[in-house]
């Protein structure tokens, strides 16, 4: 039984930094090509929003050999992102009508911290799939856009137990200190119940109909739990 699908993308190409400038960024090469790759395989439709319906931009460092694993893990990556059509034609987040699909994905990459984190099309996207009870997958920095739902400073997401992109990942980076804020440290005051495991490593936590991964090693693994339930 074929299912639909929406992946929910960043339209940004840069990240705003503490001091103002700006870090080239966008969406995380593995956390789009892998669940892609799984999904599409298995037989179902994805279809790309994005604000404004512009088209996605790859962060180019996790293209880099050294951060896909491998050369060859690299250009496989690239291949799934040259070969997905969805990705050239996206939709306006605006115009997503949300009975139209059966499952909704957000990919992470450092761009929803310059544009989904405060998208009020995408917070209200959040809050109805949680409400809906369709599978809602949320990976990386994308759960930075949960940081849209509040409404009066409540978010729907409050007592979910969630992970996502930690305070030490980002440090391992070299971007901890350079961030006007940290999306661990966010997430805890938006109530939500935060859990990690080891950096680096695959880590999901399925909450009700929230499923959520904490960085891109944890996209893949994700994708298997959606699929059981599709």
């Amino acid at each position: 039984m074929t299912a639909k699908l929406l992946f929910v993308m960043s339209g940004a190409s840069y990240w705003t930094l503490r001091d103002g400038t700006r870090h080239a960024t966008g969406y995380w090469a593995e956390e789009f090509a892998a669940p892609y790759k799984a999904f599409t395989e298995a037989g179902h439709q994805v279809t790309v929003a994005t604000p404004d319906g512009v088209v996605p931009t790859v962060d180019m460092m996790s293209l880099r050999p050294d951060m896909a694993g491998s050369a060859e893990t690299a250009l496989e990556l690239e291949g799934i992102i040259r070969s997905a059509e969805e990705m050239r034609r996206p939709i306006r987040l605006s115009n997503v009508r949300l009975e139209d699909y059966d499952a909704v994905y957000f990919p992470g990459g450092h761009g929803p911290m310059e544009d989904l984190w405060e998208d009020p099309e995408a917070g209200r996207l959040l809050t109805a799939a949680l409400g809906s009870g369709k599978p809602l997958a949320v990976v990386c920095h994308a759960p930075a856009a949960l940081l849209a739902t509040r409404v009066h400073g409540v978010s729907p997401f409050a007592g979910y137990r969630i992970t996502a992109f930690t305070n030490d990942e980002e440090d391992g980076v070299g971007l901890a200190s350079r961030a006007r804020w940290l999306l661990e440290d966010e997430l805890k005051v938006l109530g939500v119940d935060f859990t990690r495991g080891e950096m680096w490593k695959p880590y999901t936590v399925v909450d009700r109909n929230l499923y959520t991964g904490q960085n891109p090693a944890s996209a893949s693994a994700l994708a298997a739990e959606l699929l059981k339930v599709l």
